[in-house]
């Protein structure tokens, strides 16, 4: 428990800002799971949408702090790469 009043307020920030992190990550990680399964299904349209709109979620996570801008970029190199052996 925390002994001063800037650490409890610490400590509410903390529990507010995972659980907003936590959103961002389940986010991007379930739209990662659409593009994959539209990879692995060999539909070209669908995953091409689905890439683009992961995409656009790396870049707000990265910029909000959620995910470092590095895995972000990491992660829409290895979707760009798949997308390219798909055609």
């Amino acid at each position: 428990m925390a002994n001063t009043k800037s650490a409890a307020k610490r400590a509410r920030q903390t529990v507010v800002r995972t659980q907003r992190n936590r959103a961002i990550v389940s986010g991007v990680k379930n739209q990662q799971k659409r593009v994959r399964a539209a990879i692995a299904g060999g539909k070209k349209d669908v995953a091409l949408a689905e890439s683009i709109k992961l995409a656009s979620a790396l870049d707000k996570a990265a910029k909000r702090g959620a995910i470092h801008s590095n895995a972000a970029s990491r992660q829409k190199s290895r979707v760009s790469k798949a997308l390219v052996a798909l055609a």
